[in-house]
């Protein structure tokens, strides 16, 4: 059945695999307390759990797909030998049974790029510092798989490995998925409150652009969580009505997944400057400088593009290289 099914079926029921093994190699690395922390610069911390998901993820995706691009915060080379047993060949087939719309059917595997990111395991590192496992906060870490079509994101997996960790004897970790024009799959789209406006943001990396923001959407709540899986996690599921992020602080692996399941269920995803969606080819700025805002399923987008100030519309613009 696999290889019948259309090629962008495929990529996904592939990349639910390839994010649930990421998951098991970041939790048993983890578990065994050696991070092999390398700060690579100000506030941007990797550990051996990084590289070694990035290696399954690249590996797995490049044998099965080797005309696509791969595109992910440490490149597209594996430095160093693959154990077999983290090279994945399964296909999640639950994917293959969604329909597909005639302009997914055709297709070509050399104008596809997968857009990767694991985030944001600062999270973790905090966490294991301060023993403080039971703020939730291992719910915020994810790992992303998001698929482009030309300059189009068009599907995406998202897997949180501490999914449950709270929960006694609940199974641990998740894995959603959602194809524009196809479906979705592992979670229940949940409508948020009409009557109270809920703002999700950034947790750790708010100014003063980020906040003027906030307040314009005059908020009856903030959610302040990490990662950017996570913040669209929050409108799939209607716990908040819109993701807002007036910074050029995240980057193309991080939204391409969370964009393309987001579309699936309707909500919309763009920058905060010309209200437009990312573009997502292979030699596309991989920094997001316009900022982010999402909107759930139901939400007037237009609306809160229209409350951002221009102040903060300028900031962004000249951020830009």
């Amino acid at each position: 059945m696999a290889q019948t099914s259309p090629l962008i079926l495929r990529l996904i029921a592939s990349s639910v695999c390839v994010a649930n093994k990421a998951g098991t190699i970041i939790r048993d690395v983890m578990s065994k307390g050696e991070l092999g922390i390398v700060e690579k610069g100000k506030n941007d911390l990797q550990t051996e759990a990084d590289r070694s998901a990035q290696c399954c993820i690249i590996a797995s995706l490049s044998s099965q797909f080797p005309a696509a691009t791969i595109i992910g915060e440490e490149g597209e080379q594996v430095n160093q030998n693959v154990p077999s047993d983290w090279l994945v060949n399964e296909v999640d087939s639950s994917v293959l049974e969604a329909s597909c719309p005639d302009n997914l059917k055709g297709i070509k595997e050399e104008e596809v790029s997968f857009n990767f990111g694991l985030n944001p395991f600062l999270i973790i590192l905090r966490c294991l510092s301060i023993r403080k496992l039971k703020n939730g906060l291992l719910d915020h870490v994810t790992v992303l798989i998001g698929v482009a079509v030309g300059e189009k994101a068009v599907g995406g997996v998202i897997h949180q490995p501490y999914y449950n960790y709270l929960k006694e004897g609940a199974p641990l970790g998740r894995t959603i998925w959602g194809v524009d024009g196809c479906g979705f799959g592992g979670f229940s789209v949940g409508s948020p409150l009409k009557d109270k406006r809920i703002i999700t943001t950034t947790r750790s990396h708010c100014d003063a652009a980020v906040q003027s923001a906030l307040d314009a959407m005059c908020p009856d709540e903030i959610l302040r969580v990490g990662g950017a899986g996570h913040k669209v996690l929050l409108l799939l599921e209607g716990k908040a009505n819109a993701y807002v992020f007036a910074s050029g602080g995240c980057k193309k692996w991080d939204t391409c997944a969370p964009e393309a399941i987001l579309h699936s269920i309707g909500g919309r995803m763009t920058d905060m400057v010309k209200g437009e969606p990312y573009r997502y080819h292979a030699s596309v700025e991989h920094r997001n400088w316009g900022g982010v805002l999402a909107t759930a399923t139901g939400e007037d987008h237009a609306w809160y593009f229209s409350r951002i100030p221009e102040s903060v519309r300028e900031k962004l613009s000249k951020s830009a290289p």
